[in-house]
């Protein structure tokens, strides 16, 4: 016996695979819905976050920068003290320059000349004297350029020559010059002459050394 199917089976089989296919498409879209909801609470997470660290780090820069202000200004107060306290220091120290000034030109100046005129406007000093010759003044430049601790770079304005009376009967021809010499403070100086003297002891040394070998070497003959 033979069955004949006559229900439309063939519709009936394309609406199941229809069905099939718009379940399959909701599970999808619910899936992908919930996969992206995921995705975008973790990158709302990841940048509150981040939000939270740049405020961190703002509140950090910030009192960083009140810290360096109080530190520039905090230096600035010491180097204000620094200051007030090497004028009072250069202060003291120059109450002695008037003497130290005089007592070096007169071991500088060599014999046959002599000062007329000295004024000091700051730690600039004009000179003005009598020489009785040039190779006096010249001797002068030179003594104050080398062998003073007290004074630095001599300048010589003018030299003119003169004659000076001694008697009705006598006159001598002199130099009469006007120079310019640059003062050095007296922390310098000192500083200056303390590290010459100690060039010179330390130059001195090899000469005690082999003076007292030939001794040293005698007296070991002796013991032998």
């Amino acid at each position: 016996m033979i069955l004949i199917n006559l229900l439309p089976h063939r519709e009936a089989a394309r609406k199941r695979r229809q069905d099939v296919f718009n379940i399959s498409l909701a599970v999808s879209a619910l899936a992908g819905g919930v996969i992206s909801g995921m995705i975008f609470l973790w990158y709302q997470g990841q940048i509150s976050s981040q939000e939270q660290q740049n405020d961190l780090l703002s509140r950090e820069i910030k009192k960083l920068d009140d810290q360096i202000k109080e530190i520039a200004a905090l230096e600035a107060e010491i180097a204000a003290l620094r200051a007030r306290q090497q004028a009072v220091e250069n202060l003291q120290a120059e109450r002695n320059q008037p003497v130290y000034l005089l007592s070096e030109l007169a071991k500088q100046f060599p014999e046959g000349a002599y000062i007329t005129e000295m004024r000091q406007e700051g730690q600039l000093v004009t000179l003005k004297g009598v020489a009785q010759s040039n190779e006096r003044v010249s001797e002068l430049l030179r003594n104050l350029a080398y062998n003073s601790h007290w004074f630095a770079k001599p300048e010589l304005i003018e030299i003119v020559a003169a004659n000076v009376t001694l008697s009705p009967r006598e006159q001598r021809r002199v130099s009469n010059f006007t120079m310019r010499v640059q003062l050095v403070r007296s922390s310098e100086a000192q500083k200056a002459q303390a590290a010459s003297s100690a060039a010179s002891a330390a130059a001195s040394m090899p000469a005690a050394i082999a003076a007292s070998a030939p001794s040293a070497a005698a007296s070991a003959s002796v013991k032998k």
